[in-house]
């Protein structure tokens, strides 16, 4: 057979104590912890290192790190089914190492840092000892680099970092930042930016106020909106080549966006399951909501889209081990990011009106699931921008027709036929 869409016995069994870890052992922390890259919140400080050491033992601590920062290198396709189970839960990801914004942070610094950074920072990262953030969006423009007005001066041997920035990731727990800013304005869009590492304790580094998703409250609310105030770093802080911050970029984003899609798969499925637990349970009009048809059709088609997302998903993570190159499966990352944020919206949004007003209510999840639905659809990118990106790959392996009419132009293809086979129909019409 020259497709194969099982998972080999021995991984099987990881991903069923996984399953059977997460369920009984992470869901359950995140209606106690307020936020899980809270390392000063005392429960998390009891209740969370017990269950990494757990993973640690299973050998699972880092799964999708390679074997030289002491993870399994499993490959992307391992990485999606077993991110897939961590998608159920908050707080997974932290139990078992792989965590955003830390997750890629670590990876450019492994990449791009210098040994002394390596050591200060990476690898209490790959620890989970400290919480990082990632500092690019800026509140007057957004996601779009051409608009950035934050800036880094080469001063002797320090950069002065100047400017703002918006949603930067969990800010409010980081120990480190990692920043964009402007260094080259009169070079090309993509080389005007560069990317550097900023201690969270680094004078003149300002958290105007912490931000939230919807209505979060209390600890959850922990994206900042930042001022970098004459801002003074080492020149070695500079990550990657001066002018190279959106390569650099790129090389954590196209890892983070596939993880993140993994790990939707696995609260798509807890919306649908949940779904289809309700429409066994309530009865309306003598019998359960899964014998009604219009139920019957947003189970349907959830499930559908469900699966059909998914293989999208390990398709693409499929292509990203067989490649090893991210610019090879750009379009297909972009499509994977485009196509997430709709189909957890739309399988949330069936399970919320099948639990009726329960469903609408606060003792649900899916008011938050649709929430984060269009938080996705901006996250690593505006879905938009992906489409265009889809657009633009898909269109470099097409030409335009030599003609006036396209190629598919019917008269013209009877036409070019009937000449192909002019003898064979003439035979066979003296035949008649």
């Amino acid at each position: 057979m020259s497709w194969d869409f099982e998972t080999d016995p021995e991984f099987q069994q990881r991903l069923d104590w996984v399953e059977d870890f997460v369920r009984e052992e992470v869901e359950p922390l995140d209606y106690v912890i307020g936020h899980p890259m809270n390392m000063a919140d005392p429960v998390r400080r009891e209740l969370i290192p017990p269950l990494q050491e757990k993973v640690r033992a299973q050998g699972l601590w880092g799964f999708h790190l390679g074997r030289e920062l002491g993870g399994q290198g499993y490959g992307q396709v391992k990485n999606a089914l077993l991110n897939e189970i961590l998608g159920r839960a908050r707080c997974a990801p932290v139990v078992f190492g792989n965590q955003a914004p830390d997750s890629g942070n670590a990876e450019i610094i492994a990449h791009y840092g210098t040994a002394a950074q390596k050591e200060r920072y990476l690898r209490p990262l790959l620890d989970n000892e400290i919480a990082s953030c990632f500092a690019m969006t800026e509140p007057q423009g957004g996601a779009d680099p051409k608009v950035f007005k934050t800036s880094a001066v080469a001063d002797g041997d320090e950069w002065v970092i100047s400017g703002s920035k918006w949603f930067a990731s969990h800010a409010r727990y980081a120990s480190v930042l990692i920043v964009m800013a402007v260094t080259d304005p009169d070079e090309a869009p993509h080389r005007m930016h560069s990317m550097f590492i900023v201690p969270a304790e680094t004078p003149g580094l300002e958290i105007i106020r912490s931000v939230g998703v919807g209505f979060e409250g209390g600890d959850a609310v922990s994206h900042g909106y930042l001022q970098f105030n004459d801002v003074r770093v080492p020149r070695e802080n500079l990550l990657g080549e001066r002018g190279g911050g959106f390569v650099v970029a790129q090389t954590r984003l196209g890892g983070g966006r596939i993880h993140h899609a993994m790990r939707t798969v696995g609260l798509v499925r807890k919306a649908f399951d949940l779904m289809c637990e309700r429409a066994l349970s309530r009865y309306t009009q003598g019998e359960v909501l899964g014998s009604k048809q219009m139920v019957q059709e947003m189970i349907a088609d959830s499930w559908a889209e469900m699966e059909q997302f998914r293989l999208l998903v390990l398709r693409t993570a499929w292509r990203i081990d067989r490649y090893n190159d991210y610019r090879k499966v750009r379009a297909d990352i972009a499509a994977v990011k485009a196509t997430m944020p709709k189909v957890l919206h739309d399988v949330a949004s069936r399970a919320l009106q099948v639990h009726g007003s329960l469903g609408v209510s606060g003792e649900m999840p899916f008011s938050d699931m649709i929430l984060e639905s269009y938080h996705m659809g901006m996250a690593d990118g505006p879905t938009q921008v992906h489409k265009v990106t889809v657009a633009r790959q898909v269109l470099r392996g097409y030409e335009a027709s030599p003609g006036l009419f396209p190629t598919g132009h019917l008269p013209a293809l009877r036409e070019a036929a009937l000449k192909r086979y002019a003898e064979v129909l003439e035979r066979h019409v003296q035949q008649l």
